[in-house]
Formats: C-alpha cells, structure tokens, sequence
C-alpha cells in the first residue's frame, strides 16, 4: 500500500507542474532561475532545497510535460476497440494541437531535441527514449490490428510509425514557426488518408 506523499514530495511536484511549461516554451538555456521563481512563487533556495540543479529539474520537467500528452493521448485511444480509429487519434489530437493548453508551446520531444542535441547529453538521452516509446506504441496499434483483422496484413508497423512521426514533428515544427495551422491541417488530413488506406 502505497503511504501518503511527503511534503517535499509534493513541493517537488508542485514546481515540476508549475516550471514544465516554461521549459517546454523556451527551452533548458531559455529558462532562466528568475522564471522558476517567477512560476513558483518560491525562493531560489527552496527550489535549490528541492532539486540539485537546473538539471535536474529540466529532466523532472520533460518527463512531465512528455506524460502529460502520453496520457492525454493513450485516453481517447483506450476510448475505442478498433484499431484504425485508434490509430486515427494521432493526426485528430495534433489537427488541434494548438487548442490543447499543454501542447500549445509544442511537442516536448521536438522542442527538446532540437535543442538537448549536442549541449545536453541526458535531456537529448530523455527525448530519443521518449521518441522509441512513441514509435513503439504506434507500431503496438498496428501490429494489434493486423492480429484482429483490422489492418492489412502486409503493413509494415515500424515503417507506418516512422513516417507517422516525421509528418507530425515536421507540420508541428512548420505551425511554431509560421503561427499557422495550414500547413499542419494538410499534413493531418494526409496522415488521416494515409491510415485509412492501412484498413482492410
């Protein structure tokens, strides 16, 4: 039985929740102590009392903000049984991305990838996990509809995902930079067609 969370516990989290944006906005060098403390209301040595270093709390930070779209995600997929309509929960969810309050500054994996890549080996070792769990779970749904009859058998799971994933980063990146969604919406419509054709 797991005992109740410990008041450092729960300070930790509360400044996880409350910092998390703001590293998924302006990223670990753009992130500044006095946003932190800005965001929290609390001291540089309460936070400091908490966490190591801005390290430590950048990882706390991605692994938060990376759970909340996983769960946000893995809830309308678990909605339905049929492995195409699942399937169809990815470019649905990112067609409005911008709408979503905790995506509206992006996808975690992107924004930290393109930053972590040479500056921060654990962060970008946070992002290529958190890469390999995604395309992992695509491939899952598909495989899972070949097994029930829903997906065509000859489908290549690992190659779907890939291509999955690219489309979406890249209409995401191109919808930060442009502060547009034309280029996403096309992209999402795509997808969509895309993994209908997948069904049987």
């Amino acid at each position: 039985m797991i005992g109740p969370i410990s008041k450092s516990e729960r300070t930790k989290q509360y400044i996880v929740e409350r910092v998390a944006p703001i590293f998924n906005e302006k990223g670990y060098a753009g992130t500044s102590f006095t946003d932190l403390t800005k965001a929290t209301g609390l001291t540089k040595g309460c936070i400091y009392g908490n966490f190591e270093n801005k390290d430590e709390i950048a990882l706390a930070a991605f692994d938060y903000n990376f759970n909340c779209v996983t769960l946000y995600i893995k809830d309308k997929i678990l909605a339905s049984e049929n492995s195409i309509e699942r399937l169809l929960v990815y470019p649905r969810v990112y067609h409005d991305f911008l709408e979503v309050p905790f995506l509206q500054p992006g996808c975690p994996i992107l924004n930290t990838s393109t930053e972590a890549d040479d500056t921060h080996p654990k962060l970008r070792e946070r992002a290529s996990n958190a890469l390999a769990y995604w395309k992992q779970s695509i491939e899952n749904q598909i495989k899972r509809g070949i097994q029930r009859g829903e997906v065509k058998a000859d489908t290549n799971p690992s190659e779907i995902a890939v291509i999955l994933i690219s489309i979406i980063e890249g209409a995401i990146m191109q919808a930060k930079v442009t502060g547009r969604s034309t280029e996403l919406r096309i992209a999402m419509r795509y997808i969509e067609k895309l993994i209908l054709g997948l069904a049987v």
